[in-house]
């Protein structure tokens, strides 16, 4: 299961490791890390997504090496046979690309999910946070990647005649459309030709949870050519992208998650 709910992790608090894997836009002006000191669901850890990421890259968060996250994994006390559950406080459900990349990297599917609402539903609910950090002993983390789960640029670029594959576009319309400029430095405004549009809040309800299967199943049909099985899913660097994702493996079960990592941060680089 993709999803577990507040009242599922509530009542397995002690039999799962649970991640706080929150990450905001620059122009937010909000500290993931400091949020967390602040306040976090209780034995839950911080999973930094830019730290985890490719460092040697010049894209944001582009997928490390094997022995990288192996590394950075081990870090934080995980194991391989180890239930996972992740959760975010971020207005772009940032935990989705980190159950992706456990996902990308070997760990079994049915071992980690994402908490539906995340950190926002759990403190309406009146759930119980803590201050304290968890207390954490390295481990011995393996991973293998999936590498048919990612998509690179000379790929996409190969589909925009082959038609291979179908690339839906997490980012808002007005920015897949190039009515305003892009939020990063150096990125033009447009999109990938040949792409769709669908993004990622239209799957999202206002208590951050996901819409139920029907709804997600409908905004898919409307968008998807009858019978392509082949979807991949693209955003601004590879975050969003993984909500679509997320949704989409809810209605097709047998999907293998599949993102264009460099997303709209790579395709549209503005040589300097």
């Amino acid at each position: 299961m993709s999803l577990v709910s507040t009242e599922w992790l509530e009542q397995n608090l002690k039999n799962v490791k649970i991640l706080d894997a929150s990450w905001h836009m620059a122009n937010m002006n909000r500290n993931a890390y400091k949020e967390y000191e602040e306040h976090h669901i209780p034995n839950s850890i911080f999973f930094d997504l830019d730290k985890t990421s490719d460092l040697n890259s010049d894209l944001p968060h582009m997928l490390s090496s094997s022995d990288m996250w192996s590394k950075n994994i081990s870090n934080l006390g995980l194991s391989n046979n180890d239930r996972i559950i992740v959760y975010d406080n971020s207005d772009v459900l940032s935990a989705c690309r980190c159950w992706y990349n456990f996902i990308y990297y070997g760990h079994d599917p049915k071992l980690v999910s994402v908490l539906d609402g995340g950190l926002k539903k759990w403190i309406n609910e009146n759930k119980p946070t803590s201050n304290e950090k968890m207390p954490i002993n390295k481990s011995n983390y393996k991973a293998s990647e999936n590498r048919q789960m990612v998509k690179s640029k000379k790929e996409i670029d190969l589909n925009i005649n082959e038609k291979q594959f179908f690339v839906l576009d997490a980012r808002s319309k007005d920015r897949f459309e190039g009515k305003v400029p892009d939020p990063r430095k150096n990125v033009r405004s447009g999109s990938i030709p040949n792409s769709y549009c669908l993004p990622f809040n239209e799957l999202i309800k206002n208590d951050k949870t996901f819409k139920n299967l029907e709804e997600i199943n409908n905004i898919f049909e409307q968008l998807i050519p009858k019978n392509e099985k082949n979807l991949v899913f693209s955003c601004g660097s590879g975050v969003t992208a993984c909500v679509l994702a997320l949704a989409y493996s809810l209605v097709n079960t047998t999907y293998v998650p599949t993102i264009y990592d460099g997303s709209w941060a790579e395709y549209g680089k503005v040589a300097s």
